[in-house]
């Protein structure tokens, strides 16, 4: 093979490596930052164990056993923070984080979860949202702590 297309083909490889992991970036939404006793992520019908540095996906649904407890931080900053016993479902995430602009949904379907909101929240107020059994809360302050019982 001559040097130009062989030079053509390690380009070539580069860029589909490069893209690939641009979408595999593009699909994480956040990551565990602490984990304590039984945390863990389901993801498409597996449940993996959830350990720091965990990467997270819209979709993901994060629970915490009776000695569980769990903080994730999100791509826009945001911290959230699962108590024992809780059900946390992330289920949509979008964010510009040139603009600062996008979109969170969270579901806390069992438990106890504290939030302090990031850049999505700041820059527009009704753009996140956490879903209870109960009730719609739409985020408009920086911080706050919601429980769900059985």
């Amino acid at each position: 093979m001559s040097k130009p297309l062989m030079q053509l083909g390690r380009g070539a490889a580069l860029l589909a490596v490069f893209w690939l992991a641009t979408l595999a970036a593009a699909a994480d939404i956040g990551q565990i930052k602490t984990a304590k006793g039984q945390v863990t992520i389901e993801r498409e019908g597996k449940i993996v164990p959830a350990e720091v540095g965990t990467r997270l996906q819209a979709s993901d649904i994060v629970r915490t056993g009776a000695d569980g407890s769990v903080g994730i931080t999100m791509g826009d900053d945001s911290l959230l923070s699962a108590g024992p016993n809780s059900v946390l479902s992330l289920d949509a995430y979008e964010f510009d984080p040139t603009t600062n602009k996008g979109h969170f949904e969270a579901s806390l379907n069992k438990g106890t979860l504290a939030v302090i909101s990031g850049r999505i929240a700041k820059q527009t107020p009704d753009a996140m949202s956490v879903r209870t059994p109960a009730a719609i809360l739409g985020v408009r302050g920086t911080e706050f702590v919601v429980s769900a019982n059985d």
